[in-house]
């Protein structure tokens, strides 16, 4: 059985770039050769260093991606700015679907699958931008990786998988530094955290839904049927949102769909250079971005419950996909 993984991140968050590879399998046209020298150089330090920097950057970008949804969230509907997003998404990805499979890419494999894939996407996306205006973005990007625990358990409970007691125990440490991060009060409903819980509701089912892709479908022709049916879905609640943005916007928002594909292409690139346990415990630096972001945009620093919460959430997370038992990700590279 292949291990699968994923990759999520930034509003790729909302999960526009969430897809696996198998672990044996690279995906062709997206393993770029490095100059040898660099490469040699790379290696001494990690044998994997080339694929670590770049999903490092990939994460950067994408984290970069999110904290600009975040300052138009206040400016636009939440749902046109999804819709915006996926819509450019898709106008990037079309092309070099084409490019890449010509009309096969019109026939998906497992298009129910494909389907309520996009559906999520447009509901997590929509959700994350809803709940981001009110949580400060290194909390927002901490609370968001409340996936993988929540993916371990679905499996768990939902399709009888095994996992093994100490990944549980992962899990419970993962859910306690989501709660150190929220510190939910009972007497106040904290609705941005509820808002980014359920996107990475989303993500998790995301995920489970890949397996059933397996290694049948291309990445970039399912990240293309992401954005399509995201899109297509979105577009519903047009007439009741729409209005004209403003020309600074328009560009802004373009520019956020070319960094998600952008970034994302950055991740398939990553995980064709190395295997998934190598390159899995760098995706939370993504959580460092978004600490550093929030300091540079937004003026906001964490407080001291809620860097232990974080430190918490990257320890179990790691743990868990290194502990035997757990249900790992197949790769076919996640917003």
């Amino acid at each position: 059985m292949h291990h699968v993984w994923q990759v999520g991140g930034g509003l790729c968050h909302g999960g526009c770039g969430t897809s696996t590879f198998p672990t044996n399998q690279q995906p062709s046209g997206f393993a770029l050769s490095s100059p040898a020298p660099a490469t040699s150089v790379l290696t001494r330090i990690h044998p994997h260093a080339a694929a670590i920097l770049i999903m490092v950057t990939a994460l950067c970008l994408a984290a970069t991606g999110g904290a600009l949804m975040k300052q138009l969230a206040g400016e636009l509907p939440p749902v046109l700015l999804a819709w915006f997003r996926f819509s450019i998404y898709g106008v990037i990805l079309i092309p070099l679907a084409f490019w890449r499979a010509g009309r096969a890419c019109l026939r998906p494999s497992r298009p129910v699958v494909q389907v309520v894939r996009g559906l999520l996407l447009a509901a997590g996306n929509t959700s994350f931008i809803l709940g981001v205006v009110h949580v400060d973005y290194a909390n927002a990007i901490a609370i968001l990786y409340v996936y993988p625990f929540l993916m371990v358990a679905l499996s768990a409970l939902m399709l009888g998988e095994p996992v093994s007691r100490p990944a549980w125990a992962g899990v419970a440490g993962g859910f306690c530094g989501v709660l150190l991060v929220i510190r939910p009060d009972p007497a106040a409903l904290d609705i941005g955290a509820i808002f980014i819980l359920f996107t990475g509701f989303t993500v998790a089912v995301q995920m489970l839904l890949n397996r059933k892709l397996g290694s049948e479908s291309d990445p970039l022709l399912v990240s293309m049927w992401g954005a399509v049916v995201a899109s297509v879905a979105l577009s519903v609640s047009l007439p009741f949102v729409w209005q004209i943005p403003a020309g600074y916007q328009i560009l802004l928002v373009a520019f956020i769909g070319g960094l998600s594909a952008f970034s994302h292409t950055l991740m398939i690139v990553a995980m064709a250079k190395a295997p998934a346990e190598e390159i899995a415990p760098f995706t939370y630096f993504e959580i460092v971005a978004g600490i550093i972001i929030g300091i540079v945009m937004f003026g906001t620093l964490p407080d001291g419950w809620a860097w232990a919460g974080m430190a918490l959430i990257a320890v179990s997370g790691i743990a868990v996909k290194k502990l035997p038992g757990v249900l790992k990700m197949r790769r076919r590279e996640k917003y």
